[in-house]
């Protein structure tokens, strides 16, 4: 299994950031000559998860949309380091799940014509993530 961290610079604002020309290239540089297999994508961080969505027409910002309305940043979390409302930041990945699965054929992922590998992170306080990309040939 050929495996890579990268990092991803998230800042002090909620966002959602598109990995997929990261993967495309872990994927390149890993899976040469066309090969098959999974590609997984985990983010080890409590407080951030992945999405598969259309990235940037308008969906991202849906998204955290509707993240604030299911997870209001407030003082109603048990929770309570951090910034005010941080305890939602610890419920993200039970709605967004901390890794996923993309079927690699021919060294490329089998994403949809619209659909971008994403990373997911609402915590303010956190500005460095890192992700983990790893490739099991099949």
């Amino acid at each position: 299994m050929d495996s890579r961290t990268i990092p991803v610079g998230t800042g002090s604002r909620a966002g959602v950031y598109d990995l997929t020309d990261e993967c495309a290239q872990f994927l390149r540089d890993t899976a040469s000559g066309g090969a098959e297999g999974l590609l997984s994508v985990f983010v080890p961080h409590a407080t951030a998860g992945l999405a598969i969505l259309e990235s940037g027409a308008g969906s991202d910002d849906d998204l955290l949309r509707a993240l604030d309305d299911l997870l209001p940043r407030d003082g109603r979390w048990q929770h309570e380091h951090g910034s005010p409302g941080h305890g939602r930041d610890h419920v993200l990945p039970a709605f967004l799940a901390p890794s996923m699965t993309v079927p690699v054929l021919a060294g490329r992922m089998q994403l949809g014509t619209w659909q971008s590998v994403c990373l997911v992170d609402t915590n303010i306080d956190n500005p460095e993530r890192n992700v983990r990309l790893s490739f099991l040939a099949g």
